[in-house]
Formats: structure tokens, C-alpha cells, sequence
């Protein structure tokens, strides 16, 4: 799904959080019916977060698959739930290995010594794709009415000894929020369609 500033919630039925640019997101989708969705929309008059959107999402379901606006992704949507589902977790993010090149010699010290010396290292880093499964019950510790974003949400729940997962992908991944991203994507769209789409 694409939302606004907030967080698009991927379901049917179930509403598109948009802020910044509501008026065109919602006369593009329309009432997804042409997409083959139930679409809804819940507009933030003022910016709520990435998560405090769902502070007023109603109805009657176990769990929620929910995602960032501003993503372009391949992953498996199908897999990350299955696995969220097995582990009976209350939270699982879905992530990403970034390599981050360090362009200077990396020095490990002990005390006054140098005990290591590692030239120009590239550092592999677990990040969150933006996606996200959540528990039913994790939309009652979420805020009704003041911003509240997703960092805090997982905090907040490993602050009360839950249980939060980790389904890693290596899907094609885009954060189109940035510039070079979106430009990327744009460039790229058509021979990545098959991986998007299917063929």
C-alpha cells in the first residue's frame, strides 16, 4: 500500500492513514475497488507518526499487517506474516542487511594499547524495512490523539518483557522517501515489474 506522512495499514477494510497529499492519494486509489481492495481513509489533521494512526483503527481482527508510506518492496508479505503467526510473538519487523563502508582504518583499543587494526572495514547492520505485524492487543498501548512513532511502540514493548520478532528479507527494498531512492526506483521500474508483480 502507499499512504502519506503516516502509516499505510494493509488489509482489506481497514483505512489508509494519509496526511501530507491526502487529497491525491485518495483520488488515485479511490475505494480500491479497482485494485481489488476495501479501501478507507483516516486523515491525520495533524501529523500523528508513523504509529499513532493506529490508535483509531476499530474492528474486529487478530492482527495487523502494516507498512510505511514511502516504501518500494518485493518482500514476501505472505511468508513475514506466516512466520509472526508460528513464533506467537506480539510484534514482528521485517528487515534488512545494510553494509556501511567506513572509509578510515577502524583501531580496537584495550586500555592504552592498540590491539586491532582493521583497514577501511565495511559494518553490516540489521535495519527495519518499515514493515511491520502487530498483535491486536499492541494497538492499546499506542496513544489516542499526540504523535507516536514506531520506534517507540517496539521500546514500549520490549520495555514490558514482549516478545518481538525478527523475520529478515533480502527482497528488493527502496525507501522512496529519500531522493536518490525514488530516483532509483523510477529508473528501475520497468525490469524490476516482474519482481514486483509477478510475470
Amino acid at each position: 500500500m502507499v499512504g502519506g506522512a503516516g502509516a499505510a495499514v494493509a488489509a482489506v477494510g481497514l483505512p489508509m492513514a494519509v496526511g501530507y497529499l491526502a487529497q491525491l492519494i485518495e483520488a488515485y486509489f479511490g475505494d480500491g475497488s479497482r485494485f481489488g481492495v476495501d479501501l478507507h481513509y483516516l486523515r491525520e489533521e495533524e501529523p500523528l507518526g508513523t504509529a499513532g494512526p493506529l490508535a483509531e483503527v476499530e474492528g474486529d481482527f487478530e492482527r495487523l499487517l502494516v507498512m510505511n508510506g514511502d516504501l518500494f518492496t518485493a518482500i514476501d508479505f505472505g511468508a513475514l506474516v506466516e512466520q509472526h503467526v508460528s513464533s506467537g510473538v506480539q510484534a514482528t519487523l521485517a528487515l534488512l542487511a545494510r553494509k556501511v563502508p567506513i572509509d578510515f582504518g577502524v583501531i580496537r583499543t584495550e586500555g592504552d594499547r592498540v590491539a586491532g587494526f582493521e583497514e577501511k572495514p565495511t559494518i553490516v547492520y540489521d535495519v527495519s524495512m518499515g514493515v511491520y505485524v502487530f498483535e491486536r492487543a499492541v494497538l492499546d498501548l499506542i496513544p489516542a490523539g499526540r504523535r507516536y512513532d514506531f520506534p517507540e511502540l517496539v521500546l514500549e514493548l520490549l520495555a514490558r518483557s514482549q516478545p518481538v520478532g525478527a523475520y529478515r528479507s533480502d527482497a528488493f527494498w527502496l525507501d522512496i522517501g529519500q531522493r536518490d531512492d525514488y530516483e532509483l526506483a523510477n529508473e528501475q521500474f520497468e525490469a524490476l515489474r516482474p519482481t514486483l508483480f509477478g510475470s
